[in-house]
Formats: C-alpha cells, structure tokens, sequence
C-alpha cells in the first residue's frame, strides 16, 4: 500500500513500539506517542536514527494536534494489572477522554481508526470460548473495573464516531500477548513465571492453577492488527491464540524452557479473576485471513533472551 503518515498512541508500550517497527518495515512514517506512565523509551531507542519516525511525549487525555494524519493506532492505555491497580483514575480517563480526543483527530483528517481493546470486556466469561457477540460478564464497580470499564466506554465512542461521523473504525479485543519487551515487572502469568523462574524463585500460582488463559506471540497479534486495520470489518474482531493453557500448565512450560529448579506455591485467587479466556477467531480466520503461527513453546524461546537481560539489569 501507498506510503502514510501514522498516528500510534502507546507508542513506548509493549505492543505500540512492535506496531511501530512493523509500520516502519513497510515504508510508512510513523508519529508515536506516549506520555510514559507505563511505557519505556528503551523500547523505541533503536530508532533513534530513524528519519521517518518521531517521538512525542505527550497524555492523550489532553487535546492535541500532532499534524496531519492518515491513519491513528490507539493503543494508549495502562494494560496490566499492576499498572491499571496503580494508575485507576488514569487508566478511566485515557479510555474516556484519551479515546475521545484521538477520534477528533481521525475525524479532523478523515483518517483511519482502529483501536485496542480488549477481552477483558468479557469479564469471567458464562460463554466459552468467546465470540464478539457476546456481550459479558463484567463487574461493573469491582477492582478490575477501572480497565475493563475504561475499554467498554472506549468500544461505544468508537462505534459512535463511525455510526454518527462516518469514520473508518476498527475495534480489535486482544487477547493475552508476550514478547520482548513485555514489562518484566507488570504481574501478567507469562513475566511474572519468566522472572520467576530465571531468578530461582518459586513460581507463583493463585488458586488452584486450574484456570486458562490463551497466549498469542507479539508477532502473530501485530500482524493480525494490521491485517484489521485495512479490512472493512468495523465490529469488534477477537485477536489472539485459541490454545487454551491452564496456568499450571504454563508454569510448567516455562520451567522447561528456562531450565529452572523453582518450585510451584499456590496463593488466594484475587477478586473478579477469570476463571476461562479462550479467544474464538473464527471471524478473524474468515475476515482476514488470519490465525497464529507461533506456539507457546516456540514464543517462549525467543522471549527468553529478553528476559534474561531483564533479570541481569534488576
């Protein structure tokens, strides 16, 4: 496709610094922001020198004009949930007025929209797997309801901005993602056992381990990111791996691979914890063209380098 100009909020993020490196590859130039409450300029430094990108430290819960664009990426949000613990009242705001704000400046330059949203708009799920047209099972005023509320609010203006404004809009739930660059420290299953693991510590199981999560490598959800973006889809499309995993299936996985010794303890279930996250991705496989290449095991090796220097750098 023709050369653009990209927004993409969240830029210094896990995800966003991928997205940006992906965008780049093919020949676009980039604008990224972030305002580094939870992101790393660490993770864009390697484009330092890159003439077609530029860096703008900025909270997107303020308006703001960074020049014309062609295209916004709006991945700005606190993701895991230790951030979103920390940073409650934010997290609210940048899935609120953040997401506001960046839908003018799509409506400003009639570009194109796609947002990250999430499954945890699915809450504990009474359906499995999960399908876009279920609608949830959420607790509203619960402590994980200042991410999973932020996200549903952020869901409504963007169909709002495309039912009542005519934008292209694009909603994307994304499912459980690893990588490098993932935050060593963020309390997400696959960091928390790396780190764990690597420093000979006990893994740390809540409950019984017997709940699942579904684990999608940083490379097959970026690609299916911007496989929707040029899609005609406008409903939200589920992104992620469908393998189901227990946690104590992971725990193990991740001893393997790192070769660790630890030993397995089992902690009180916090509250409101889904108890089973499988992505369906029937639409996704249907609509883009799209499922994951890259098993747990193979996504692990590659993770583990980056892990190591987290450690080593602690």
């Amino acid at each position: 496709m023709a050369s653009q100009t990209i927004l993409v909020t969240g830029a210094a993020g896990f995800l966003g610094s991928h997205l940006c490196d992906t965008l780049l590859a093919e020949g676009h130039t980039v604008v990224g922001v972030d305002n580094l409450s939870t992101g790393n300029t660490a993770n864009l430094q390697h484009l330092s020198s890159e003439s077609r990108f530029r860096f703008l430290e900025q909270d997107i819960t303020l308006p703001f004009d960074a020049g014309r664009v062609d295209y916004v990426f709006n991945l700005a949000s606190p993701a895991s949930p230790v951030d979103y613990a920390r940073l409650g009242i934010e997290t609210l705001q940048v899935g609120s007025a953040g997401t506001l704000n960046t839908l003018e400046i799509a409506r400003r330059y009639g570009a194109g929209y796609l947002h990250a949203s999430t499954s945890e708009c699915y809450g504990d799920p009474e359906v499995h797997p999960q399908v876009e047209t279920y609608w949830g099972n959420v607790n509203p005023i619960g402590p994980r309801s200042v991410y999973d509320e932020a996200k549903r609010f952020s869901e409504a203006a963007v169909m709002a901005y495309h039912r009542y404004h005519g934008l292209n809009t694009h909603l994307v739930r994304i499912f459980n993602t690893y990588g490098p660059r993932l935050q060593a420290s963020d309390g997400r299953v696959i960091s928390n056992f790396m780190i764990q693991a690597l420093r000979g510590e006990s893994l740390t199981i809540y409950g019984d381990g017997s709940q699942t999560r579904s684990f999608c490598y940083v490379s097959d959800l970026i690609d299916g990111i911007v496989r929707l973006s040029r899609s005609e889809e406008h409903l939200p499309v589920n992104v992620g791996n469908p393998t189901e995993w227990t946690i104590l299936e992971c725990a193990k996985e991740i001893l393997e691979v790192t070769g660790s010794r630890s030993e397995i303890v089992r902690m009180p279930l916090p509250p409101d914890d889904p108890a089973r996250r499988r992505p369906d991705i029937t639409k996704a496989r249907t609509l883009l063209g799209w499922e994951p290449k890259i098993s747990l095991r193979e996504g692990l090796e590659r993770s583990l380098e980056y892990f190591r220097s987290s450690v080593a750098s602690q």
